[in-house]
């Protein structure tokens, strides 16, 4: 498996009705994200610890938060918030 993320909970039903531009913010983070964490968590499925504390991102437009689940070796968007500015 290798690392990736992707939209969960109510992020995926908000991300059908968010504005391209904005989505395509909240994917080059995410990407970001998905790189320091495979460069971190090399050995990601052998991780025997917690999971690392979430976050938020501000990106043009709004914001998302996310969770890490290093032995999923995933990158979780659990909300995304568009502003509309």
């Amino acid at each position: 498996m290798s690392w990736a993320w992707e939209y969960v909970f109510g992020a995926a039903e908000a991300a059908r009705t968010a504005p391209s531009a904005f989505l395509s913010a909240v994917e080059s983070k995410a990407a970001e994200l998905v790189r320091a964490c495979e460069a971190l968590h090399v050995h990601g499925r052998a991780h025997d610890g917690i999971d690392p504390k979430g976050g938020s991102v501000t990106v043009p437009g709004g914001m998302f938060t996310y969770q890490v689940v290093v032995r999923s070796e995933r990158v979780f968007i659990v909300q995304i918030t568009h502003l509309g500015f």
